[in-house]
């Protein structure tokens, strides 16, 4: 019995430390830790994130091969909006760059490959599953959101 009262508050410790995370990138190391979220799922979802320096750090060694602190200090700079929205009845989002999305549901049939189609309101482009289009992380991002609408 003493065991376990000793390893329990040591188990919740352990818990509590590892936050969530989400990815701003497509790149090892490229996620912010999750502060906040509210309305997921709803007209109005937002995930409010921060940077994390050992995420950074990373980055910096796994994709840079930079070992420096400057190389942590100058992406935890990284120009990023740390708060992402979604209104998950009609599909518009943001994403950690600032870019104004628009899921559009399941692909049924076009030319793109993906599984789900998502356009760059900004851009009016689709996003066609290359790594270059971000994709992925931009799918996670509205997951995250709206994890109803993404099955």
């Amino acid at each position: 019995m003493r065991h376990l009262v000793v390893v329990l508050p040591a188990l919740i410790l352990a818990t509590a430390a590892q936050a969530s995370t989400i990815a701003y990138g497509a790149r090892v190391g490229m996620e912010l830790t999750i502060v906040k979220k509210t309305g997921i799922g709803s007209t109005h979802a937002s995930i409010l994130a921060k940077h994390n320096r050992r995420k950074a750090g990373v980055f910096c060694r796994e994709y840079g091969h930079d070992f420096s602190k400057d190389c942590i200090d100058a992406e935890m700079k990284s120009p990023l909006h740390f708060e992402i929205t979604a209104n998950c009845k009609t599909g518009k989002f943001t994403t950690f760059y600032g870019a104004n999305m628009l899921f559009q549901g399941r692909n049924e049939g076009t030319d793109v490959t993906t599984d789900y189609l998502i356009t760059s309101i900004d851009d009016n482009v689709v996003l066609d599953g290359s790594g270059a289009s971000g994709y992925d992380y931009t799918l996670e991002q509205f997951k995250a959101l709206c994890p109803n609408r993404v099955k």
